[in-house]
């Protein structure tokens, strides 16, 4: 069956439900004492919370759409030579920022993306703590929604084009890369510096809350291809560090390289930004 088939607003329609669904089975352990914390291979933490959030996606999009393949971080591993033929799929996160949700800090978000020919065309990221969904998807655009209230349009900031105009708001990882991150935008006039955990950093460029979000540590494509599209769909870019477009499943690994979320995109970044001779293990 041809992605054609299914409207991109019934998709829509259902990715959005199900990021809601998933946020209400991790709130019910998130809520108790019992995390049950493991380490996998990686030495990254699971809970009862990424699988049962796990089990809420993959049983609802399977269902309404059959003909879509799944890839989530808690699926058994899929061999490239099998997913590399897929034209469509989703991919998944269950539980983007596990360490967050140990630490009880409540920015942590559900996060599904639906990719064709390796480009995210629809994204939800979901933070059941903080009640705050955002969507986006071709033909619609980008959204935020909190609690019951009415969606509202988001788009990114526009700057200043006029050098030492503008005062930049960088988000950086807690735990990743401050340093890099400081040098990067030493030719900033000025700029502060906010965090945010998972997912919800690059949801604050594409709200125009931020305007600069490097990454210079690791990822993997399920915890960037959500936020992708929704920042894309609010006017924004999502690059690897060449500023070339970032492509989801054309190698083995589903390491991502390191990236920029940038607002603005008629800003001169390359000029701006000092870029490091970083290497990545992807």
């Amino acid at each position: 069956m041809s992605l054609l088939e299914y409207p991109i607003n019934d998709i829509l329609k259902v990715v959005k439900q199900t990021a809601l669904d998933a946020g209400d089975a991790i709130m019910e352990i998130y809520q108790s004492d019992d995390f049950d914390v493991q380490l996998k291979g990686d030495e990254s933490p699971l809970t009862k919370a990424d699988l049962a959030a796990h089990n809420v996606i993959i049983d609802a999009l399977e269902k309404s759409f059959p003909a879509i393949p799944c890839l989530s971080e808690e699926s058994k591993a899929i061999a490239f030579e099998e997913r590399q033929k897929w034209d469509h799929y989703f991919i998944i996160d269950p539980l983007d920022g596990t360490k967050e949700f140990i630490a009880r800090n409540d920015e942590f978000t559900v996060n599904i993306a639906l990719i064709e020919n390796g480009q995210p065309v629809l994204g939800v990221i979901y933070a059941p703590v903080l009640k705050t969904l955002y969507f986006a998807a071709d033909t619609v655009g980008a959204y935020k929604q909190v609690d019951n209230q009415e969606p509202h349009r988001i788009s990114v900031r526009k700057l200043q084009q006029k050098e030492g105009q503008n005062h930049f708001t960088v988000v950086a990882s807690r735990r990743h890369g401050l340093d890099k991150v400081e040098t990067m935008c030493q030719n900033f006039a000025s700029y502060d510096l906010t965090s945010r955990g998972s997912s919800l950093k690059m949801c604050l460029v594409a709200e125009g809350a931020a305007d600069l979000y490097p990454r210079l540590a690791l990822t993997s494509e399920w915890d960037t291809a959500a936020a992708q599209s929704i920042v894309e769909h609010a006017g924004g870019m999502l690059v690897e560090l060449d500023f070339s477009a970032m492509q989801y499943n054309q190698k083995e690994s589903l390491l991502n390289p390191f990236f920029l979320v940038l607002g603005d995109p008629s800003f001169d970044w390359k000029k701006e930004l000092v870029i490091p001779n970083l290497e990545t293990n992807t």
